[in-house]
């Protein structure tokens, strides 16, 4: 079994806000998964398609789309790819860190 640390703040109130407020425990699910595929393999990003998300947590195609859309509205992952039909490359964000992404 494989771990990896994650910050407080993700715990204690981003899964309450996106899981509560935001009505979307799928979006804390795929922020989480996202988060043990960058920080916790000590990556800075992570090249996965929407279906090997989907596979991998569990989730509907459509909810990590929409999970990600509100993610990236958020502006708590950040995905590019290199042309249309690209796989993406993901990037956590932490914005309550002062100067870390």
């Amino acid at each position: 079994m494989t771990w990896f640390r994650l910050d407080h703040h993700v715990a204690d109130v981003l899964m309450r806000d996106l899981a509560g407020h935001d009505h979307s425990p799928s979006a804390f699910v795929v922020y989480l998964f996202l988060w043990s595929r960058t920080y916790g393999a000590r990556r800075k990003t992570a090249r996965l398609s929407h279906r090997a998300i989907a596979e991998d947590t569990g989730l509907s195609k459509s909810a990590v789309q929409q999970a990600l859309r509100l993610l990236h509205r958020r502006q708590l992952v950040v995905s590019e790819r290199r042309h249309e039909t690209d796989t993406p490359e993901h990037r956590v964000m932490r914005p309550w860190r002062r100067g870390d992404e």
